[in-house]
């Protein structure tokens, strides 16, 4: 292959010239049959040779040369020297296919091959319970499509709006949708924001398709269980240090016991600093 590329170059630089005949972008859907086109044969009455390239993420494959296709295409393809159809085509055809043609001149055209795939089964992101007065972020994710698909959230089986102030059901409601990442925000979240909710994703390829319904709870944060269990933190340790003193000064804890020492110095700083204050 790198022999027969050289001799090619040396072919175009000994004074073929280079013909670049056009750029075609072809759609197709996923599992059906494309036909590409060689445009660069039409300016080349008596060709020599003839070749198809294939280019996707930086690699360049020779797949069709020697007037036989490479093993990836030799059960699914059929050559002629005006196009090449493809059967059963897959997502991994989706790049850029070069012909190439050696005659009285070197030409080359090329053809944009876009394989279309429907949105499959997207996946909903939702929190089981958020809190209150929070901003929280429900994502709907899905990965196969081609062209890239667009996103609806459902609440109770009810199509949230994009603009809730527009909807007598959402009006009360603060969220933004982003159609285009599937992300639903609620900034800040309400009581009335619990719910069964589910994202859907489609493109232009076929139908919409459904995530799983999840549930979501809302709940007030708990200012006073929180303050409660500081000061129950807080009594707890002012019993322990007055424990340790009183023993202390009682001779319960001699020098042998040097931890005891250093929680009776530091409960006798606690209680100055407390009589100073």
């Amino acid at each position: 292959m790198a022999a027969h590329g050289w001799l090619w170059g040396c072919l175009f630089f000994a004074g073929w010239g280079s013909l670049v005949l056009g750029r075609d972008e072809i759609e197709v859907r996923e599992n059906g049959t494309v036909s590409l086109p060689c445009k660069a044969i039409h300016s080349q009455p008596n060709p020599i040779r003839q070749e198809w390239k294939f280019q996707k993420d930086g690699l360049t494959l020779l797949f069709y040369h020697a007037n036989k296709f490479t093993d990836n295409y030799k059960n699914r393809a059929t050559f002629t020297p005006y196009e090449i159809q493809l059967t059963s085509v897959t997502r991994k055809d989706s790049g850029t296919y070069t012909c190439e043609v050696l005659g009285e001149s070197f030409a080359q055209s090329q053809v944009i091959l876009i394989v279309q795939v429907p949105a499959a089964k997207p996946t909903a992101h939702v929190p089981s319970v958020v809190t209150i007065g929070n901003k929280v972020v429900l994502r709907c994710e899905e990965t196969d499509a081609n062209p890239r698909p667009t996103f609806k959230w459902f609440k109770n089986n009810v199509q949230m709006p994009p603009d809730p102030k527009t909807s007598t059901i959402f009006k009360n409601s603060s969220y933004t949708i982003d159609s285009d990442t599937g992300v639903l925000a609620f900034e800040p979240a309400t009581a009335l924001d619990a719910g069964d909710y589910f994202c859907e994703a489609q493109n232009k390829v076929g139908p919409p398709q459904r995530s799983e319904v999840i549930h979501m709870e809302t709940s007030k944060l708990n200012v006073g269980g929180i303050v409660a269990a500081v000061v129950v933190l807080l009594i707890i340790l002012g019993l322990v240090i007055f424990g340790i003193w009183f023993g202390y000064n009682r001779g319960y804890f001699s020098s042998k016991w040097p931890v005891a020492s250093f929680l009776f110095s530091q409960s006798r700083k606690i209680i100055i600093l407390g009589t100073i204050f």
